[in-house]
């Protein structure tokens, strides 16, 4: 899906999370990204699993996102 691609500043409007740890989510494979020439983007479907599985497991830190669809 084309448009499940985000940017990183989009993943951290939508998490509440600092860019540097979507970062390191990606680099340690808790969610997908890729490269474009200079610019990472993550995707938005695994981002939200993520985060559904970390509010499960009672995890979560930070800021809430205001709506996790």
């Amino acid at each position: 899906m084309a448009d499940d691609w985000i940017t990183i500043r989009a993943a951290v409007g939508l998490s509440g999370y600092h860019p540097d740890h979507v970062r390191r989510l990606i680099k340690a494979g808790e969610v997908k990204g890729r490269k474009f020439a200079t610019v990472w983007q993550v995707s938005r479907s695994s981002l939200l699993v993520y985060l559904r599985k970390q509010e499960q497991q009672g995890e979560r830190r930070g800021r809430k996102p205001s709506r996790l669809t």
